[in-house]
């Protein structure tokens, strides 16, 4: 016999054969054996509710938590309750595939019953318990050695007498201050659904602290709620100030709201803003023109009994809520730099502003933006240009230079007195993360995030093992649908947790090679779009230049089939296997049906398992 290799021998009919130093060990599992997976969900705002769903649907031998900061459920929808809030997409297309709500109050839904339906939703499909409210993740490290990740979470030493009468829907916003003591979990896969709007800022002007009245940010609203839910709304938290002047400081989505909800409960209103911003028609208008029997003057429809009555018809709902959302993507056409839409909006939305405008027609002068449709995010604000018309408003557009203890100085050397200042200045869109989150070789994820945030589809980054997020850097949508992509995106990660389980695998990790050519095809799409253009968005950080980091380089749909079929060939892989054999997932040569007696053994001719091809 000639020896082939080290391992190896020829035998008699020159067929290699291997020696007993190379034989591989089988393992004692059946290929369908479940490993036993620990998740844990970072938030329970949109995302992290379909998170909690879908994990727990589509995943056996699991055990999920998710950790959620706040004392209640809803995210954004919890923590904002700034008068005006509603959300300027149609609350027909502001719901989950799978969870549909045909008795929504209006077209465009306040913000308390967006919450409410957040909570239905965690009801529906039994969270409660899965969810440890007022536990914030303080910090993450990725583990090499063992493939998971350490997490520090932060809560109320109180908190196991804290959660027994605490409502999970509801909670405190502000409590005052437990003491706190820090519990250590670990994941072997982590998913966030912190946000890019969770981390809200006060502006930087000179002498803000200074000032002497009421300073309130638009994120940080108390409406004394207690333990038990609602006390109050913020109808009541403003219920005294019919003779105070209030100052507001932003032209964003919350000061387009705040202002038309509090003109007619002030004395006086001085909006202060140093941008300019199109305040466009309502989006999807023909449908809530037609709902309004074309009432021209119509910014919201409130649904009525005929209507919902309607909506109890599945198809007819099911076709409803398919043209509107149908029309809402198509808006992503419109973001494109010089197509057609793009014009029409423009020469539309400047007609509409000057006309509801028409009765102090210089603001437009100082409103209406010389850069493109939707350069800055897009907000209908219904009511907003006809309260500033009002005799108890004053448009400010001249810069702030200084606030005192009494009032706002602006640059033009004016000073303005008031009452109350509402900060409606906007969040950290930086995606700066406020505590260490650690990858490999003691890499922090802020470092890794500068001077912008690099990432793989906006849902894996380079160096961070068995990690995934939604509403990431690079996901948020300028036009369309952004709840159908935080589905796909837990829809994403549940497919890879599904893989790490099913393959044995110890580690994903997207190539950095992969990152990089995601982060050439950001450079090259953005250039095409208005989103590049010149103008201060939170798009760009604030900034009026620079990269674009929080947008999908594409439509709403584009991202959708971009998430359909990952791409396992980006990443590279650990196995949990000592020996690292690629196919030590395929256990010990049965399935468990072969090993219990009873068992199905022809599972395959079940008519679910069939897939009977159409004639």
């Amino acid at each position: 016999m000639q020896t082939s290799s080290a391992n190896s021998t020829s035998n008699l009919n020159g067929h290699a054969t291997y020696s007993p130093e190379s034989q591989y060990n089988l393992p004692s599992f059946c290929i369908d054996e479940t490993r036993p997976m620990k998740v844990v969900v970072v938030g329970a705002g949109y995302s992290g509710i379909v998170a909690g769903i879908r994990f727990l649907q589509r995943i056996k031998n699991i055990t999920l938590t998710i950790y959620e900061a706040n004392a209640g459920v809803g995210g954004a929808w919890f923590v904002n309750r700034y008068p005006g809030l509603a959300c300027d997409i149609p609350s027909h297309c502001y719901q989950l595939t799978f969870a549909e709500n045909p008795n929504w109050s209006s077209f465009y839904a306040p913000g308390p019953e967006i919450h409410d339906y957040l909570k239905s939703v965690v009801e529906k499909f039994h969270l409660d318990s899965y969810i440890k409210l007022r536990h914030r993740l303080t910090r993450a490290q990725y583990d090499e050695e063992s493939g998971k990740w350490n997490l520090t979470i932060q809560r109320p030493i109180r908190e196991e007498q804290e959660q027994s009468r605490q409502n999970q829907n509801g909670g405190s916003q502000g409590r005052g201050q437990d003491d706190l003591e820090e519990i250590e979990d670990t994941a072997d896969v982590l998913f966030t659904g912190i946000g890019s709007l969770s981390r809200w800022q006060w502006p930087e002007i000179e002498g803000l602290e200074t000032f002497q009245g009421k300073v309130i940010h638009s994120a940080q609203w108390e409406t004394g709620e207690g333990d038990s839910g609602p006390k109050t709304k913020w109808e009541d938290t403003v219920k005294n100030w019919g003779d105070k002047k209030i100052g507001v400081i932003g032209v964003g989505s919350s000061a387009i709201q705040i202002v038309p909800a509090l003109q007619p409960r002030v004395k006086a209103i001085l909006n202060f803003v140093r941008s300019k911003t199109w305040v466009s028609a309502s989006f999807v208008r023909e449908h809530l023109l037609s709902l309004a029997n074309g009432d021209e003057t119509v910014d919201n429809y409130t649904f009525t009994e005929k209507d919902k009555q309607k909506f109890r018809d599945k198809e007819y709902y099911r076709e409803f809520r398919r043209a509107l959302e149908s029309d809402l993507n198509g808006a992503h056409s419109a973001t494109l730099r010089d197509h057609p839409l793009q014009q029409g909006a423009r020469k539309i939305f400047e007609e509409i502003m000057k006309q509801k405008l028409s009765k102090k027609p210089w603001i437009a002068e100082h409103l209406i933006p010389d850069f493109s449709v939707a350069c800055r995010r897009l907000t209908p604000g219904p009511g907003y240009l006809e309260a500033l018309c009002e005799d108890n408003v004053d448009f400010v557009p001249e810069n702030i230079k200084r606030v005192t203890p009494t009032g706002i100085e602006t640059v033009d050397g004016k000073h303005r007195e008031m009452d109350v200042i509402v900060c409606a200045t906007g969040f950290d869109t930086s995606y700066r993360l406020p505590f260490a989150f650690i990858g490999r070789e003691g890499i922090d994820l802020n470092a890794k995030f500068h001077p912008h945030p690099r990432t793989y589809l906006g849902i894996a980054v380079d160096g961070f093992p068995n990690w995934f997020a939604a509403l990431g850097p690079n996901t948020g949508v300028g036009a369309g649908s952004l709840l159908i992509i935080i589905e796909r995106q837990v829809d994403y990660a549940v497919a890879a947790t599904l893989k790490l389980q099913r393959e044995r695998i110890k580690s994903i990790e997207v190539k950095k090679r992969a990152v990089d050519d995601f982060d050439a095809y950001l450079e090259s799409f953005f250039p095409t779009s208005v989103f590049g253009e010149k103008c201060r968005s939170w798009y760009k950080v604030g900034k009026e230049e620079g990269r674009v980091v929080s947008l999908w380089p594409g439509s709403s749909l584009h991202c959708v089939k971009a998430l359909e079929h990952p791409r396992w060939e980006d990443y590279d892989y650990e196995l949990l296997d000592s020996q690292k054999n690629r196919f030590f997932w395929l256990g010990d040569g049965n399935t468990i049906a072969d090993k219990v007696p009873g068992s199905d053994r022809a599972w395959y001719l079940d008519p679910k398992e069939i897939d009977i091809p159409d004639l």
